[in-house]
């Protein structure tokens, strides 16, 4: 697995050698370092822990400090990756040029919170007619069976709507802007502008 933690920075568009226009997803990378590597003999399965956005210490406490060895800065997101597929040490800077030679990436991110919904919004249930005369507009209608007086499991009802953690597969990795340090992916990705997303080689290509 190849892998770096970045920004969501919100979506443009660029142009093909033969003047086909692509909409782009714009990733900020900044350089993630290299905070521990996980070993079999040690920890049984291989690791790589990445970080990413570093905190200024005075809002970095104790026990949260305490993961990152002497001499590396506290980071804002850490996270590991099993079976990291490019050779490095504690101490490592790896930026976007790990993606070099990279058609295809995966996006993990989360979602926007839409706060409490309807059906309507959430499920997109049609709704009722639209006339003053109707007293049924937005509801969701009935919800219980006859015959047993209970709600169906996984019935589909007014909720929480967003703020998911949600992946998209298969997405193509359009350019690598090393000297920017900007990956430029086609298509949308999850999350909000400024929002923290993971960005690894597809699993299924």
């Amino acid at each position: 697995m190849l892998a770096l933690i970045g920004r969501k920075m919100g979506m443009t568009l660029v142009f093909t050698e033969d003047g086909t226009r692509v909409p782009v997803s714009v990733v900020q990378v900044e350089p993630n370092t290299v905070v521990r590597e996980r070993t079999e003999e040690a920890n049984g399965y291989r690791a790589t822990v990445l970080g990413a956005d570093p905190l200024k210490k005075r809002r970095v406490k104790k026990p949260y400090a305490g993961q990152f060895p002497q001499g590396i800065e506290p980071t804002r997101f850490l996270l590991e990756f099993r079976d990291y597929e490019r050779e490095c040490k504690v101490g490592d800077r790896l930026g976007v040029e790990v993606f070099e030679g990279v058609r295809w990436v995966d996006v993990r991110g989360t979602s926007k919170g839409k706060g409490f919904q309807g059906v309507v919004k959430r499920h997109g249930f049609k709704g009722g007619p639209g006339a003053h005369g109707s007293k049924f507009h937005r509801e969701m209608g009935s919800v219980g069976t006859g015959a047993f007086r209970k709600i169906t499991k996984g019935r589909k009802m007014p909720g929480r709507m967003g703020n998911e953690r949600f992946t998209v597969q298969s997405l193509r990795l359009v350019r690598v802007d090393a000297e920017k340090g900007l990956l430029l992916i086609r298509g949308a990705i999850p999350g909000r502008r400024g929002g923290m997303v993971v960005v690894q080689k597809a699993i299924k290509r």
